[in-house]
Order: structure tokens, then C-alpha cells, then sequence
């Protein structure tokens, strides 16, 4: 199922990954219908998506079309002996569907019943980072600061900021993006918190398997094209070592360690563009705690946040 910019970035990383030994079907909206993309050097037909789009017995589908697209036909796909990944918020939090970074929990891939849940983007990449501290160190408490790029609103969120450098109003934010830092990521709850605030939090409860780990989480917009920097404020139970904290990151999978502030080295969000890895820097003791750490996190919120996650989980179903 495509749409969007998962959805091309989705294509490019299959393309990356050599994925060329399967035959395709690609399915949007009918606004889409009838356009063609390029795939493994083959235009493809773009055809409508419909309730008996997944008659002809296909064995694995990716969504990246929204939580109502995935409710309305992911059952249908699943029904039809199709195993679906899917990229909305639709199923994230079903204890019947498991929730997957393959680098975390890989080993529960196997345990659906047909779905398997994409995480939020900037779920992904902080539990990348949380998942073999929490291994070592037992996580006590977890505060998110997240910058998030426009990107991660779609398309729709890349036009706001063009056009907020020409001084034309804004469509999908509530104020111009240039010139802004706004902090408010999806609707606002009664309780204060966003939508995008409460999803990291559950999610990373359901990651790490502690359904009752004290987390609280900021969630703001910026003015950056593309990719996501979080600031992570981590409470340990155990003591640590820094410098053994620091090689513990940089022998984890998916993870590169960019960390000598004397040269200015850590992550940026230029540098993350395009990239799979999510990067870690800026690791300092919070001395105001006992056994507290500071992390500065970037990764590519359509690759590794999105697609790339997407296709890691499909790679290991296959293999």
C-alpha cells in the first residue's frame, strides 16, 4: 500500500536492498490510481486499492497509508494469507500485535497473528539507544525531549515550511513553521500531554516490556527538512561507568557513537539524512540524579523511522 513519502522512501530502500526476487503490486488511493513509479528499473502501474485488491495471494504487504486505510483493510489482507506490516498508529498498542525495532526485539517477529506494528519514527530510534542500557543498567525513569523534523507531518508538512520562508500561511501547522520551534506533535489530550507525547511513551513501555516505567515526554516541531534529534534524559537503578556506557553504544547494533565535543563531533541531522544508523552523542552524567546520563539522538525519520524499519522487519521475515 503507498503513499506518500514512507511510501517512495519505502520503494528506494527495497531498491537498496536488492529486494528484486519478488514480483510487486503497488496500491494507493484512487486520486493515485493509474500513475506509474519506477521500481528495479520497471515502471509499475499504480492501481487502486479496493476490498478485493488482495484476491490474488500475495504474501507480504506494507502500509503506509494511515491508521484508517491499515483498520479497514489490513484485516482483509491478513484474511487473504497476507502478512502485513503496517506503518500507522492503528495496531501499535494491541497486545496481540507485536511492536518491532528489529535491532530490540527481533525475536518476537514471529509471534503475530498476521500484523506486525511499526513503531512511531521517533519511537525507533530512542529505543535503539535505550534497549542495550536498559540490558545493562535497568532504566529507572525516561524524559524525552524530541525536535522533529517537517518531514515526519508528509508531504503536506514540507510545503508548510517552504512556503513559511515565502510568507505564505500555513496548512498542516497551526503556526508558520521558519523562524518557530512549536510544540505540538498531532492533537492535544485532556490530560495536557499530544498524541505524539503519549505514543512514546506507551510504545517504549512496549518495546522494553515495562508497562509501568516512569516516562515523560516533550514533543516539538522545527524547522528542519528531515530527521529527528531527541534529547534523552535516562535514571539508571545501576551504577555506571561512563566510558564503559560509551563502548556498550558503540558495539550495539544500528548504532554510531559521534562523541568528542573538543572537536565538535556529535549528531546532526545533515549528517543523519539518508542514513539507517541512529546516532548518539553528547554522552554526559546528569549529576543532579545518581545514576543519570544526558543523550543527544538523530536519526533519518523516513528511513530508519519509517521505511527502513519497515523493510528490516519484512528482510527478517523472509530470511
Amino acid at each position: 500500500m503507498l503513499h506518500g513519502l514512507v511510501g517512495r522512501t519505502i520503494l528506494k530502500v527495497l531498491e537498496e536492498k536488492n529486494f528484486s526476487n519478488f514480483e510487486y503490486v503497488l496500491f494507493a488511493s484512487s486520486r493515485s490510481a493509474g500513475s506509474k513509479l519506477p521500481l528495479f528499473n520497471k515502471m509499475h502501474t499504480v492501481y487502486e486499492l479496493k476490498e478485493d485488491s488482495f484476491y490474488s495471494g500475495f504474501h507480504f504487504a506494507i502500509f503506509s497509508a494511515g491508521s484508517n486505510i491499515s483498520k479497514k483493510f489490513a484485516p482483509i489482507a491478513v484474511n487473504n494469507g497476507c502478512v502485513v506490516i503496517d506503518n500507522s498508529n492503528a495496531f501499535r498498542m494491541n497486545c496481540d500485535v507485536p511492536l518491532i525495532v528489529p535491532e530490540v526485539n527481533s525475536e518476537e517477529i514471529f509471534n503475530h497473528h498476521g500484523i506486525i506494528a511499526n513503531p512511531n519514527c521517533s519511537t525507533i530510534q530512542a529505543v535503539v539507544v535505550l534497549k542495550p542500557l536498559d540490558e545493562k543498567y535497568s532504566i529507572k525513569r525516561i524524559v524525552y525531549s524530541t525536535y522533529q523534523a517537517v518531514s515526519g507531518a508528509g508531504q503536506l508538512g514540507i510545503d508548510d515550511y517552504n512556503n513559511s520562508l515565502k510568507n505564505i500561511s500555513p496548512k498542516k501547522f497551526p503556526y508558520a513553521i521558519a523562524n518557530n520551534c512549536i510544540p505540538h506533535i498531532d492533537d492535544f489530550l485532556n490530560n495536557g500531554y499530544s498524541k505524539e507525547e503519549i505514543k512514546m511513551i506507551e510504545e517504549t513501555r512496549k518495546i522494553l516490556k515495562k508497562p509501568k516505567l516512569n516516562i515523560t515526554a516533550t514533543a516539538v516541531r522545527v524547522p528542519v527538512l528531515n530527521c529527528h534529534s531527541e534529547a534523552i534524559n535516562i535514571e539508571f537503578e545501576k551504577d555506571f561507568l561512563l566510558s564503559e556506557l560509551k563502548s556498550l553504544l558503540q558495539s550495539s547494533p544500528g548504532i554510531i557513537v559521534q562523541d568528542d565535543i573538543f572537536h565538535n563531533i556529535y549528531p546532526l541531522a545533515s549528517n543523519a539524512c539518508g542514513k539507517d544508523n541512529v546516532f548518539v552523542g553528547r554522552i554526559r552524567c546528569d549529576n543532579s540524579i545518581p545514576h543519570g546520563i544526558n543523550l543527544w539522538v538523530v536519526a533519518d525519520n523516513l528511513r530508519k523511522g519509517a521505511a527502513s524499519n519497515a523493510v528490516q522487519i519484512l528482510e527478517k521475515l523472509i530470511n
